[in-house]
């Protein structure tokens, strides 16, 4: 005796596997922000990187234009349970951006334009796994997105792609940034549904 109609093969899924667990899909960009949206003039944009004995290294928005760009499409995850297949992005990979950087951190904290932090192992942002973000399906990244600039970790949940990204603070201990000292994951890896401290 069979418990399934024949025929019946379950829910029929759009996403190829890439949903992962207790996340919907949306085809909105839906916007979620701590606080007011910062409005950076690109003349007076710049990107920091800045490493565990103090050295500085500095970009304006001309110089990171100048630097080579990728065009990944990508999926993104958000902890409120959206998800976004296959998102195109223009940036530069923080490959490029730390290539000249002489660092021994393991881990990095992320500082935007308006006192948003987050922390991610620095490894995370290597290998082709992360970009400074500046263009979002053929335009450029809106203010409410994190423009002019945001990081873009998809890998992880969103809220570690850090809107109207400023500053990357190389460190040698993890430190956690805004969400995760209000008890967000530490990592925030949605395949785990670390949503949370203690998930």
């Amino acid at each position: 005796m069979s418990f399934v109609t024949r025929g019946f093969h379950g829910r029929r899924r759009d996403d190829d596997g890439r949903l992962p667990p207790g996340q919907h899909l949306t085809g909105d960009f839906p916007v979620l922000s701590a606080g007011p949206t910062p409005r950076i003039p690109l003349d007076e944009w710049e990107l920091w990187v800045a490493t565990e004995e103090g050295t500085r290294h500095t970009w304006s928005w001309a110089e990171l234009m100048a630097l080579a760009a990728d065009e990944p499409t990508v999926d993104i995850h958000c902890v409120t349970s959206w998800s976004k297949l296959d998102t195109t992005w223009r940036g530069v990979s923080l490959d490029t951006i730390l290539a000249d950087v002489e660092t021994a951190a393991d881990y990095a904290l992320v500082h935007s334009y308006g006192g948003y932090t987050t922390n991610l192992p620095l490894e995370d942002l290597l290998d082709g796994k992360a970009w400074v973000a500046y263009e979002f399906e053929g335009d450029d990244l809106h203010p409410e997105h994190g423009g002019p600039a945001r990081l873009l970790v998809p890998h992880l949940y969103f809220w570690k792609s850090a809107k109207w990204v400023h500053g990357i603070e190389l460190v040698l201990e993890d430190t956690p940034g805004f969400w995760e000292q209000l008890g967000y994951h530490d990592y925030g890896d949605p395949w785990r549904e670390q949503r949370y401290q203690g998930d």
